[in-house]
């Protein structure tokens, strides 16, 4: 559940502020409340998890000025000034300034509660924002959730850091479920926008006529954000769905890759995930504008494609799923594992994902096996087919090497345990440890 946003109430009326405070806490809002601009600005800043409500007219310092200091030190904030009745020209002033909104003694408390409600919003859309940027901006932070030493992730990887660089419109493709908006991330985080906004649209999710003033605008009065267009300016917008724009937004699109400047104001990394079969986004897109958006490209390797990857990934997604649900994490035995490299897996990564979460459920309850949630997603597939066929001598080594990564984490880099536990002495350990690519320091 979403933590309360907090609401800074700054008044010199000591009635005024209670009022205030006590209605919006009914409203779930967690405020606080402050007799003057100078006692405010001690608490306010640009990483206040709220928003701000003050009178205009206060001694000492009035609230224009407070509102000029905040917008100084973070200009999203949103502050909602009260002004005095028929008092427009200072209402006109903080909006100039840059004023969320303002309230007009005496004000209906219901208006009050319904701006408190867009401008929290906002906010919190805002601080979210700024989180992700945070978390982004480390390109290694990112790089490292790519889990997997397959070629096809080492090449994924390499193509993510040179394209990254190259600062050009991107098509990312590729079948459902393999991490196409993680690879967008990356890209953003890698390159010389990693500290400029990150927008993301999904062009499926919204009608036409929604997607267009979300887009291009023009945006509602009482809509909060700028056009996507416009809020990305400086950075990256990610279009999730790109072939379902229409003809004419597709038009409108590449009239502004047009206008921009090389290299563009604002990059354009555009995600097909077309689900018809034998279409591609080259047969729905109109051809100057695909060739735009191709002219960088990324096509996400399917799971099925990415052999031992897939005990690595689930290795690590059962871990984190058994501490989210205080329990042991799931032992994959040696047919278990073979099932899971042969699998299909037509919803990949995120397939996986829900397949590590049910296995580590039903071991929790003592019951149930990995072959039974694969059977049940796919009731047409035996336990042991496989669509790609592999040399025995590649899953013994797969299963190999997940059964020492897994006992390594386990005993947390301790060598000693680990030979007690599976029997090997020292030097076999460390020749098959070299062998996988395991080193002790990832464990510790």
């Amino acid at each position: 559940m979403a933590q309360a946003m907090k609401i800074a109430i700054v008044d010199d009326e000591q009635d005024m502020r209670q009022s205030i405070s006590q209605w919006l806490a009914l409203s779930g809002y967690d405020t606080e409340t402050f007799a003057s601009a100078e006692d405010a600005l001690k608490v306010l800043g640009p990483e206040y998890p709220g928003i701000v409500i003050s009178d205009i007219k206060m001694p000492g310092m009035d609230g224009i000025q407070l509102l000029k200091k905040l917008m100084g030190a973070d200009s999203t904030l949103p502050v909602i000034m009260i002004t005095g009745h028929g008092d427009v020209p200072m209402a006109v002033e903080a909006m100039r300034v840059g004023a969320f909104d303002f309230l007009e003694k005496p004000f209906n408390p219901d208006r009050m509660s319904e701006l408190a409600k867009r401008a929290s919003n906002a906010r919190r859309l805002t601080l979210d924002n700024r989180a992700l940027r945070r978390e982004l901006s480390g390109g290694t932070q990112i790089m490292n959730k790519l889990i997997g030493a397959s070629p096809v992730m080492e090449r994924l990887r390499e193509d993510i850091l040179d394209l990254g660089q190259a600062d050009g419109h991107v098509l990312i493709d590729g079948e459902t479920g393999t991490g196409k908006t993680l690879v967008a991330h990356a890209l953003h985080a890698v390159g010389s926008r990693a500290g400029k906004k990150f927008v993301l649209v999904s062009c499926a999710a919204l009608e036409e006529d929604t997607l267009s003033k979300r887009l291009f605008g023009p945006m509602m009065p009482e809509d909060a954000q700028l056009p996507a267009i416009e809020e990305a300016r400086g950075g990256t917008l990610v279009l999730e769905d790109v072939e379902a724009l229409s003809d004419t937004l597709q038009a409108r699109l590449l009239s502004v890759m047009n206008d921009q400047g090389t290299p563009a104001e604002t990059r354009i990394i555009a995600i097909s995930n077309l689900q018809e079969a034998g279409k591609t986004s080259e047969d729905v897109l109109r051809p100057d504008l695909f060739y735009r958006l191709a002219a960088l490209r990324i096509t996400m390797p399917p799971l099925r494609q990415r052999g031992e990857d897939i005990l690595t990934l689930f290795t690590r997604l059962s871990e984190q799923f058994s501490e989210e649900y205080g329990c042991e994490a799931p032992q994959v035995s040696a047919q278990e594992a073979a099932q899971l490299l042969q699998a299909p897996w037509p919803g990949n990564v995120r397939q996986l994902i829900n397949i590590a979460e049910r296995a580590v459920l039903q071991s929790r309850r003592g019951s149930g096996t990995i072959a039974s949630l694969l059977m049940s997603d796919h009731e047409e597939m035996q336990p042991v087919m496989t669509t790609e066929g592999k040399p025995l001598k590649e899953y013994v080594e797969a299963f190999e090497r997940m059964l020492i990564d897994n006992t390594m984490r386990r005993h947390k880099g301790s060598i000693a345990s680990v030979m007690d536990e599976l029997c090997l002495p020292r030097r076999t350990l460390n020749e098959k440890m070299a062998k996988y690519g395991l080193q002790r320091s990832d464990y510790l």
